[in-house]
């Protein structure tokens, strides 16, 4: 080249033709290898996305069917327990019903207690040798004991059904958490079925739950408990019914032999009082033909007075024979026999006299006796039938078609011809 020619160029190294080849070369690998990378991102990206579209699609369509599944499975649960909450409320009503029954019982058997009680005191007036313990005493007693453990045994029966009724209340309080829980779970459970990706008010959520196994076992837990308590409240309530109807039999059975025996002691009172009074009109009239026998036998002692006064003057008037008159003849003989006679027939009457007399007071005194038995028999006699009237409240209805309880107590005794009835 000249050297009066100039060139400009860069102040740089320059590359051979062969690198320019190279370099070239260089960028058309470089270029085939990211053109194919990236048709096959967008491959992987089609199919990724296909696949991941599809994914979403099922498994929104199965947790749909999950869900509606969920919100049928609670519901029926809901539903049995809804059933069960139903009969615990029917249960505790009927047990506050059947509580309230006992309750009354028991108010009610003070009547029956009371009028035992005051037919006991009643029968404790009587007199005398009627103060007996007899078959009446022992039944009434027996019947008080009874009416107490009765009332008794109601009133511990009262106090385990107020409880029995406080653990139900309890049930049936679980029972309807339970149940509220679960109508909030399907109502939570219907919204989600509802939401889809366009709603409003999604967001990310914290989980924290329990495992399916656990909540099917508080459920079967719920269920169980529920049952359990409905068959025993059942068995309870029924035992009760058993228990009142058995003592309500007990007592009437018992008031029925305190009756019999009550009739039974009427009848034998009426009995040895009537025995009594055929011994005081026997008595009386005794003694009435003792008084005649003494009134005659004084007339007969003052008789046999008269007569040994004068067969002793008879002898008296003989003494004063003259001479040899004077002896004993068989007059002076048969005159001192008639007085020896005379006065042992007097001392005899004396004594007969005394004797009657002894007799007489013995008569008059058990006359007294029997007139005060007597007095007590009746007195005994009108206790018993007010006792047996005081009794007839115990008794539903009339037996008979009589005026009162009195006139039908008085029937029952057969004591018309004693006592008469009223008009």
């Amino acid at each position: 080249m000249a050297k009066f020619v100039s060139t400009y160029e860069k102040p740089l190294p320059h590359i051979g033709l062969p690198d320019w080849y190279a370099k070239q070369w260089e960028l058309r690998r470089s270029a085939d290898i990211r053109r194919s990378e990236a048709c096959q991102l967008r491959n992987s990206g089609k199919s990724v996305r296909s696949e991941g579209n599809v994914t979403t699609k099922w498994d929104t369509h199965i947790n749909n069917t999950r869900l509606a599944d969920r919100v049928t499975e609670v519901s029926r649960w809901k539903d049995v327990l809804e059933d069960l909450l139903q009969k615990l409320l029917i249960e505790i009503r009927l047990l506050s019903d059947e509580k309230a029954d006992t309750e009354r019982e028991i108010e009610n058997i003070d009547h029956p207690l009371r009028i035992v009680s005051e037919c006991i005191s009643i029968r404790d007036c009587r007199r005398g040798t009627e103060l007996t313990y007899d078959e009446t005493d022992i039944e009434l007693k027996k019947e008080l004991c009874a009416i107490a453990n009765v009332k008794e045994t109601f009133t511990n029966r009262a106090q385990a059904a107020w409880e029995k009724l406080n653990h139900l209340e309890d049930v049936k309080f679980k029972l309807s958490l339970d149940i509220e829980d679960k109508d909030e779970t399907i109502r939570i459970d219907r919204e989600s079925l509802e939401l889809d990706g366009t709603c409003a008010n999604i967001s990310y959520k914290p989980r924290t739950s329990i495992t399916y196994e656990i909540w099917l076992d508080r459920c079967q837990r719920s269920k169980m408990l529920a049952d359990n308590e409905l068959s025993d409240s059942y068995t309870f309530r029924e035992a009760m019914r058993v228990m009142k109807e058995c003592a309500r039999n007990d007592i009437k059975a018992q008031q029925d032999a305190t009756d019999y025996t009550l009739r039974k002691r009427i009848y034998q009172t009426q009995k040895a009082r009537n025995e009594m009074e055929w011994q005081k009109l026997k008595v009386q009239k005794e003694m009435e033909m003792l008084g005649k026998e003494i009134i005659q036998l004084e007339e007969a002692l003052m008789s046999k007075t008269d007569v040994v006064k004068c067969v002793e003057t008879r002898l008296e008037n003989r003494a004063y024979r003259p001479g040899s008159e004077l002896c004993k003849d068989e007059v002076e003989l048969g005159l001192k026999s008639e007085v020896l006679q005379l006065k042992q027939t007097k001392e005899d009457l004396i004594q007969i006299i005394q004797h009657a007399k002894a007799s007489y007071n013995s008569l008059e005194s058990l006359l007294i006796r029997i007139e005060k038995n007597l007095d007590d028999k009746q007195h005994s006699l009108n206790t018993d039938v007010m006792c047996l009237d005081t009794r007839s409240t115990l008794k539903m209805g009339d037996k008979l078609d009589l005026s009162n309880e009195t006139n039908r107590n008085i029937v029952l005794t057969r004591m018309e011809k004693e006592i008469p009835l009223e008009s």
